[in-house]
């Protein structure tokens, strides 16, 4: 019973990290109508840079923040150099272009860093907790997971469902033709969605570098199963993507700890199609009209 709740609680705890990835994805494709498979490189990068400021003597919680908002300008220049020439282009054409900048990112971080790996710390102790005579595997860095991902989809279901700037966000991103003829300023709408993004991307890769360790290639597993999550819960939903985080960790857990962690990628294969075939648009995406 006790191996059984502390493989569960290891799940929850890796479930809401590919949600913080998953979330990434959904917040990038509400607002841009693009899915970004260079997020993960781009976070990568960011992370670094916060290693690069950790090691000149600050304290973590300064290259948190410079990490995020590092984040936030990288999201905003990919926006301007690479992915704004594209407008009014097959979206094909955008996605072919992140897939190379991934490649890009990854060599250039090895050419600069090299590819020996590196320890990041942990702002609170990773050490699982003694309940009474039980010692269960959920330390305080992994409440720490839990809270700032919960925060991370809040902040993004207010923004997306209680504000104008969401709406105006999603209109760009879903008719920016019918956007632009009733006022709305397209170009900086669409900026600030990659901006958002790439910073939801990062705070994900400051959350799963201290559990792995820093390369340039380490939120490449990651990134797929944050794939995994948000078609499991749809392209188009927060909750979703919190659901489907939740889902794709718990089922690497339990495989992992049953079966094998070499069947842990198959079992995220399996959740995208056992998904697909029941509901192709998501579980908690909104199904598209179809006209007759």
């Amino acid at each position: 019973m006790q191996f059984f709740l502390n493989i569960t609680l290891g799940g929850i705890a890796t479930g809401m990290i590919v949600a913080a990835v998953a979330l990434g994805l959904v917040l990038i494709f509400r607002a841009t109508n693009i899915v970004n498979f260079a997020q993960g490189a781009m976070a990568m990068m960011t992370t670094y840079i916060a290693y690069a400021v950790l090691h000149k003597g600050s304290g973590y919680w300064l290259a948190f923040v410079v990490a995020l908002a590092t984040g936030l300008l990288f999201g905003a220049l990919t926006q301007v150099v690479l992915i704004r020439p594209l407008q009014g282009k097959s979206p094909l054409n955008a996605i072919i272009v992140t897939f190379g900048f991934l490649i890009f990112l990854e060599g250039l971080a090895g050419a600069i860093w090299g590819s020996q790996t590196r320890t990041f710390p942990a702002p609170f102790s990773e050490a699982g907790q003694k309940i009474g005579n039980t010692q269960i595997a959920f330390s305080p860095f992994d409440v720490f997971v839990v809270l700032a991902v919960l925060a991370l989809m809040i902040l993004m279901l207010v923004l997306f469902r209680g504000t104008d700037l969401g709406l105006r966000m999603r209109a760009v991103a879903f008719a920016p033709e019918t956007a632009r003829l009733l006022g709305v300023r397209v170009r900086p709408l669409l900026t600030l969605g990659w901006a958002l993004s790439a910073a939801a991307g990062v705070l994900a890769a400051l959350l799963v570098v201290p559990t792995s360790s820093l390369t340039p290639n380490f939120m490449d597993v990651i990134l797929i199963y944050g794939f995994t999550a948000a078609v499991v819960g749809g392209l188009d939903s927060p909750v979703g993507a919190l659901v489907g985080g939740l889902a794709t960790g718990l089922s690497l857990a339990y495989v992992g700890g049953y079966l094998g962690g070499s069947l842990e990628p198959m079992a995220a294969l399996a959740l995208v199609i056992v998904s697909l075939m029941i509901r192709p648009e998501g579980l908690f995406a909104r199904p598209a009209p179809r006209r007759v």
